[in-house]
């Protein structure tokens, strides 16, 4: 298959990439910075630096969106916010124009979203179906999701991927939460009572490769391990797996005065089960926090 990818450089986007490569599809990486592509996605992956460069009769069997600048890299000011918004809806925006103006629509439109959908609830179970709590991060994951989903007025198929804290070696939370726990600084945050909604890099591909073989699948599917977490207990695992205490937690306070509106990403709560995936059949390779963690580490 022929397949372009946006955030083909990311640290998901990465691993799918090469994945796919040595499935052996021929894969396209939208990129600011072509002459990275090789380099982060291996040789088999070709560059594209612009969306304008795809002619009207170019054809792909596939599109997966993953681009977004980086949530958790600057603090939330309004004009962060607006980049953070921009860099998902606007690029969306821009494949489902370059679709209708395509001679051969792509068959598969995989588009990224996240858990931050359903906003902060609490200990409330969440499936696809529960209504969601309107925040900057609902209304940032639906806008995102409405924009992919006009790709479903060219004859497109659509999936929605609604993915939780992500668990691999090289990025993510974990990468950034190494350090301070293998120094014997970890703790959780807050009162730890909140819920974490992870899954492995490893099951999050494996998602992404069934949605592009199986036709029937479309919509949103919740991309998480059917086990979320505490706060509490995901510290607990990573200190057990690192050999280290889990002593000093941050206060809320505390991470409400550094962070401002952005600590919501640590301190928010969302209960999410992959209810739609599990009903679809689909097997979990990791479904225990602990063995996620290890693995990665």
């Amino acid at each position: 298959m022929k397949i372009l990818i946006t955030g083909g450089t990311g640290f998901i986007g990465s691993a799918l990439t090469r994945n796919l490569i040595l499935a052996g599809h021929q894969v396209t990486v939208l990129s600011r910075n072509p002459d990275s592509v090789k380099n982060n996605c291996g040789l088999g992956a070709e560059a594209l630096g612009n969306l304008k460069q795809i002619k009207n009769d170019d054809s792909y069997d596939v599109f997966i969106n993953l681009a977004g600048a980086p949530i958790f890299d600057a603090y939330w000011t309004d004009a962060r916010k607006l980049v953070i918004r921009d860099s998902r809806i606007c690029l969306t925006e821009e494949l489902t124009a370059l679709i209708a103006r395509m001679v051969v629509k792509p068959k598969l439109l995989i588009s990224g979203s996240a858990i931050g959908y359903y906003g902060d609830q609490g200990d409330t179970v969440l499936t696809e179906q529960s209504v969601a709590v309107t925040d900057f991060s609902h209304r940032l994951c639906a806008d995102w999701e409405t924009a992919a989903r006009k790709a479903e007025h060219y004859g497109v198929r659509v999936c929605l991927i609604r993915t939780g804290l992500v668990l691999d070696h090289g990025g993510g939370l974990l990468q950034r939460l190494l350090l301070p726990f293998r120094l014997g600084l970890g703790g959780r945050l807050g009162d730890g009572k909140q819920w974490m909604s992870w899954i492995h890099r490893e099951d999050w591909l494996k998602i992404a490769l069934t949605m592009i073989t199986d036709t029937s699948m479309s919509g949103a599917y919740n991309a998480t391990s059917p086990s979320p977490v505490t706060n509490t207990q995901f510290t607990q695992a990573l200190a057990r797996c690192l050999k280290r205490p889990a002593l000093i937690p941050l206060p809320g306070i505390l991470l409400k005065m550094l962070l401002g509106e952005m600590s919501q990403l640590l301190l928010g709560s969302q209960r999410v089960i992959p209810k739609r995936l599990l009903e679809h059949g689909f097997t979990f390779q990791y479904t225990d926090v602990s063995n996620a963690i290890a693995d990665a580490l």
